[in-house]
């Protein structure tokens, strides 16, 4: 078997511009060294799992930007976490999500959250006495 590899310059006209390749990496993956493919970071796999893990267990997005920002996390841009970004990522964990599903990392953690008592939780406390949490959404008459 034989193999030919062809390549030729591209006049300027017909060229790729700079915004036909402006595409963000998706977050929780990274370029590798090579930079020949998306790797995952594991930093940002790390924050994903603990909102996914967090949103699970019905945190409010403010305990989970407080939980994130808490341990030190922060946006790619070297922020704080905000709700606003919390919820930003909400399809990516979509994405994901199956694969997190299916990993040893995640039966872990369901098996804590299912056996809360098993061992020493690292979450926040939830506040179980608020007025939304006894009686829902407030409406006005």
């Amino acid at each position: 078997m034989v193999a030919i590899e062809w390549k030729r310059e591209l006049p300027d006209a017909e060229a790729p511009s700079a915004s036909e390749f402006n595409e963000d990496v998706p977050y929780g993956l990274r370029v590798s060294d090579d930079c020949r493919r998306l790797e995952p970071d594991p930093v940002e796999h790390q924050v994903l799992m603990l909102i996914m893990d967090l949103l699970v267990e019905d945190f409010s997005y403010a305990e989970i930007v407080a939980s994130l920002n808490e341990k030190g996390f922060r946006m790619r841009n070297g922020q704080p976490w905000s709700r606003v970004a919390v919820f930003r990522m909400i399809p990516r964990l979509i994405e994901v999500g199956p694969n997190f599903f299916s990993s040893g990392e995640w039966a872990e953690r369901r098996h804590r959250i299912e056996h809360p008592h098993a061992e020493a939780m690292d979450r926040p406390a939830k506040q179980p006495h608020t007025w939304r949490n006894l009686f829902g959404r407030r409406t006005r008459d």
